[in-house]
């Protein structure tokens, strides 16, 4: 039986999951070729495996949401959030000029914080790309990665901002 949660052969796009009914269509999924609406009344469909009898009626959201959640979980491997040390949390980084007559800077030390770690990311961003890059020569890749690890090594005062020690900031000693 043809029908949502069936796998199907089409002669053009290969192998496919029906995942959708849009009336006259069903909505299928082509590994190689995306997501299709393609008409029912096609005779040459092959079934793969027919659809399970419970799902003719459709898919329900909630199912698709808590399957996506579950690919998250198990296939992408996200980092934890990087978080400012709890005595931080609420203060205030004041910048004090030795000119008396000129006004003192203050800023929420949470956004001071969150430029830092952008300007982290950005740095192993950067590192990912000079370590992927196909011009340069691993000679090059070397040495542009010895003046990174010199940043860090200079942002390493920071570290005293973070709340867990695997977030710090690591020079060429560590």
């Amino acid at each position: 039986m043809i029908g949502v949660g069936g796998k199907i052969n089409h002669h053009k796009y290969g192998e496919g999951v029906i995942f959708g009914d849009e009336g006259a269509a069903w909505r299928i999924f082509f590994k190689d070729h995306g997501e299709k609406a393609l008409a029912k009344t096609y005779e040459s469909y092959e079934i793969l495996e027919p659809a399970p009898e419970e799902a003719s009626g459709g898919i329900d959201l909630e199912d698709v949401v808590s399957a996506v959640e579950n690919v998250f979980e198990q296939f992408l491997d996200a980092p934890a959030p990087v978080e400012l040390g709890d005595k931080w949390i609420g203060g205030t980084l004041s910048l004090q000029p030795s000119d008396d007559a000129l006004q003192n800077k203050d800023l929420p030390i949470e956004a001071f914080f969150h430029k830092i770690v952008m300007l982290r990311d950005r740095l192993r961003v950067l590192e990912q790309s000079i370590n992927a890059h196909k011009v340069l020569t691993d000679e090059d890749k070397v040495g542009l990665q010895q003046y990174i690890t010199r940043c860090y090594g200079s942002l390493t005062t920071f570290n005293v901002l973070f709340e867990r020690k695997e977030d710090h900031f690591k020079g060429a000693g560590s």
